[in-house]
């Protein structure tokens, strides 16, 4: 995997906060980093970032939604460090004409779960 050392943004990354945009109005949207990557976060829970590696975007859908972009070829599974987030799909710069749709309905997706909990533990 390489890793970017400037920081100038990837034409993905660019795509990205433009869509993101109209989000951030919402007072539940928040901007975030998930692992390092830059992220949208509604209700605590994240729902979409963008790879600075390879300026794809990434979201957060249904399992089965994510199988079925993968099957047809629409998006790769993100399997950072070889681990496979089921629930997250890449979607590569190429198909960016397909991203506010996908943000769309990330943002639908994780609208609907309960909103994020602290993992830190208490001092008792």
């Amino acid at each position: 995997m390489s890793t970017r050392t400037d920081q100038h943004p990837t034409p993905g990354e660019e795509r990205f906060w433009e869509l993101a945009e109209p989000f951030l109005l919402d007072p539940n949207v928040t901007r975030s980093t998930m692992m390092g990557f830059p992220c949208l976060r509604v209700h605590g829970q994240f729902f979409a970032s963008t790879d600075r590696a390879n300026g794809n975007l990434l979201v957060k859908l249904p399992e089965g939604r994510v199988d079925a972009l993968v099957a047809a070829g629409k998006a790769a599974a993100f399997a950072p460090a070889g681990r496979r987030f089921r629930e997250w799909a890449a979607i590569p710069y190429a198909r960016a004409r397909t991203w506010k749709q996908l943000l769309d309905e990330a943002h639908a997706f994780v609208d609907t779960l309960p909103p994020a909990t602290s993992n830190k533990k208490r001092r008792r």
